[in-house]
């Protein structure tokens, strides 16, 4: 097989600019076959593999995209399938810059292999040409309840069910996919690619209980007892939001960047005909500068004539990918190293009080609308007095999951851990099932 040598990758196909910042769908449209082909075969499939050890859960990059340079998508895509549950989710939204793409060879002179471009091609290529029921393997004896519905949940589920276990997931919210559904903007992860991935663990025997609340409508205890199971995975993710315990919160015009994404991608909450709208206003600020911050203000650059992002600092924390969208985008005003000790008006948002961190100066920014995004806080209020918490409300868990209590096990962002990202959470899935598996066979 002859090399492609091209210094850089092949472009991804995207949107006009000029369509794009009026709807909210997907702005990358993916490879075609010949651009994955051509793309694959800038691969030089070192033998020591620095991709593979980029990847939080071990896909075995330079087999799958040795496939794809062959033109067998199908046998690519079983390569990921072995190590992950969500390929077609993980293409397009995980950090690959800084994780396998950060340790490709390739990147060292040149930019590196397009291997979340890869992977999304694949993963799309298999759900629409491969229509065959996957293999349910005979049921193990054991029962396995799991927590939450995002990353973390849905890889343990789906690992869980390859090896034989009867899996139920309890979801709190009246849909499955936790911060993949609410979290996400439709244009960056369509809720579709999300609910093709949920239907393939029903496919596989997975079943899903939404709208039920662990902790209120059952406890662990209950689950471990009356209900039989022997396993629990606790993955609720830490979803709730953080604000600044500054003057003027509670007017009207101030949203969490979590509320807004969450009733913007279940309620279409942007949308003037929702039940429920987001009163945006025509300049609006958002406060923060990791991923919520910036999806934030790239959803409502669609939507406001101007949108300003107030950051402490002169750097931001989010993904590349989203700063270099936000970076197109005409309407988007950076206010660097500013805090911001007040939200001023009268029963609504008129303004923000900000304090330049470097001078101490203050001034005033008139804006319409404030979203918040400065962290978040784990949902796991429900299981003290059951689980072991930390300081933070984080469940202490190490990283075998392994809580407290024997047979309960945590995964993803509501456990004790430094990085929190999509894979990292289903990493941690992975690792619970692995952790799972020598407990139940003890």
């Amino acid at each position: 097989m002859a090399f492609n040598m091209d210094p850089k990758k092949c472009p991804m196909p995207t949107q006009d600019p000029n369509v794009r910042n009026k709807n909210f769908k997907e702005v990358a449209l993916g490879y075609t076959a010949e651009m994955a082909v051509n793309e694959a075969k800038r691969c030089i499939g070192c033998k020591n593999k620095p991709c593979q050890s980029g990847c939080p859960v071990g896909i075995d990059i330079p087999e799958f995209i040795a496939h794809v340079a062959e033109g067998d998508f199908e046998a690519a895509y079983q390569v990921i399938n072995r190590s992950s549950s969500l390929p077609a989710v993980c293409g397009r939204v995980c950090p690959q810059e800084s994780q396998c793409e950060g340790k490709c060879t390739r990147g060292i002179k040149n930019e590196p292999v397009a291997i979340g471009r890869l992977e999304r091609f694949v993963a799309d290529w298999h759900r629409e040409n491969v229509h065959t029921a996957p293999i349910v393997p005979e049921w193990n004896g054991h029962k396995v309840a799991v927590i939450g519905a995002g990353p973390a949940g849905l890889t343990a589920a789906g690992d869980l069910a390859k090896l034989g276990y009867k899996v139920t997931v309890y979801e709190a919210l009246h849909v499955a996919g936790g911060v993949l559904m609410y979290g996400i903007p439709e244009f960056r992860l369509p809720k579709a690619i999300v609910q093709q991935e949920i239907d393939g663990l029903k496919k596989m025997g997975v079943d899903f209980e939404c709208n039920m609340v662990i902790g209120k409508v059952l406890t662990i205890d209950e689950l471990m007892g009356e209900y039989g199971y022997e396993a629990v995975f606790v993955g609720s993710g830490a979803g709730l939001p953080r604000f600044m315990n500054i003057p003027g919160e509670s007017l009207k015009g101030v949203y969490s960047a979590n509320e807004f994404l969450t009733r913007s991608n279940l309620m279409k909450a942007y949308l003037p005909t929702s039940k429920t709208p987001i009163r945006t206003g025509k300049k609006v600020a958002v406060v923060g500068g990791g991923d919520a911050a910036l999806e934030d203000a790239i959803f409502l650059a669609r939507m406001c004539e101007k949108v300003y992002i107030v950051h402490r600092r002169d750097k931001l924390r989010g993904a590349k990918r989203l700063q270099e969208r936000l970076q197109a985008l005409e309407n988007i005003e950076f206010v660097w190293n500013s805090e911001t000790v007040a939200i001023e008006g009268n029963a609504q948002v008129e303004a923000l009080r900000l304090r330049q961190t470097k001078t101490g100066e203050e001034r005033r920014l008139d804006v319409d609308g404030v979203f918040i995004a400065v962290g978040i806080a784990p949902e796991s209020e429900l299981y003290a007095g059951q689980l072991e918490l930390d300081e933070q409300g984080y469940i202490r868990a190490d990283e075998s999951g392994q809580t407290s209590v024997p047979g309960v096990f945590a995964a993803g962002d509501v456990r004790t851990k430094a990085l929190r990202q999509i894979l990292t959470a289903a990493s941690d899935g992975a690792n619970c099932v692995a952790s799972a598996e020598r407990y139940l066979q003890a």
